[in-house]
C-alpha cells in the first residue's frame, strides 16, 4: 500500500471525528479484516502529512522519527485512556500523566511582542524546535476535552471484530463505519446460520 494513504482511503471517519480531533488521532492505528494493519503516523513523512492535513504542522515541518514515535505513544496513552472510560476502568496513572505531560508542553498565553513599524502586537510563539509541543499539547487538549465533556458517555469502541477504531455512539449505533456494520450483520447472520444447521 502507499506510504501516504490517508484515513479517508482507508476508512471513513468515525463518528464524532469531525467534532473531536482524538478520535482521528486515536484511529490513525487501524486494524483491517485480515490481519492488516495501517499507521497513519507509521513514518515521519506519513505523520507530517496527517499534521498539516489537520493543521498541526505546516507541510515543510520536515517531521523526524523521534517526533513521530512521541506522537505515536501518545496516541497509545489516550487509547487506552479511552479503553479505560468505555470499559470503566481506572486509567492508568502512566497514560494520564503522558496527557497531562502533553498539555503542560505549549504555553497557553500569547505573548506580548513589538514591531518597531506598527508597534505591540500579541501571539503565540512558535518556532520550528515547538510544532511537535504545540501538535501533542492539541492533541492531548483534545482528548481531555472528550474525556470529561458531556460527550464522554458516548464514546465507545467499534462493535465490529477486528475494527479497533472509536466512536462517539449515535442511537444504537455501535459500529465505526457502514463498512463495519455490514461485517458485524454478516458475522451474527453467519453464526446464525451455523447454529441451526448444528441443531
Amino acid at each position: 500500500m502507499s506510504e501516504f494513504l490517508t484515513a479517508d482511503s482507508v476508512a471513513p471517519p468515525a463518528p464524532g471525528a469531525e467534532d473531536y480531533l482524538a478520535l482521528d488521532f486515536v484511529n490513525s492505528a487501524i486494524a483491517l479484516p485480515g490481519g492488516q494493519f495501517i499507521d497513519l503516523l507509521g513514518t515521519p513523512a506519513a505523520t507530517n502529512q496527517w499534521l498539516t492535513e489537520r493543521g498541526l504542522a505546516p507541510a515543510d515541518a520536515g517531521v523526524r522519527e523521534m517526533c513521530a514515535t512521541q506522537l505515536r505513544s501518545l496516541r497509545e496513552h489516550v487509547r487506552g485512556l479511552f479503553a479505560a472510560r468505555v470499559a470503566g476502568l481506572p486509567a492508568l496513572p502512566t497514560a494520564v500523566s503522558a496527557v497531562n505531560d502533553a498539555l503542560s508542553r505549549a504555553p497557553t498565553a500569547a505573548l506580548l511582542y513589538w514591531d518597531e513599524k506598527n508597534g505591540p502586537y500579541r501571539a503565540a510563539p512558535c518556532p520550528t524546535n515547538e510544532i511537535l509541543d504545540r501538535a501533542l499539547a492539541a492533541l492531548a487538549a483534545n482528548a481531555a476535552d472528550l474525556l470529561t465533556g458531556p460527550d464522554a458517555d458516548r464514546l465507545t469502541a467499534c462493535g465490529s471484530t477486528p475494527c479497533n477504531r472509536y466512536l462517539l455512539r449515535h442511537g444504537r449505533r455501535h459500529w465505526c463505519s457502514i463498512r463495519c456494520g455490514d461485517r458485524a450483520r454478516a458475522a451474527r447472520a453467519y453464526a446464525r446460520r451455523t447454529q441451526s444447521k448444528a441443531d
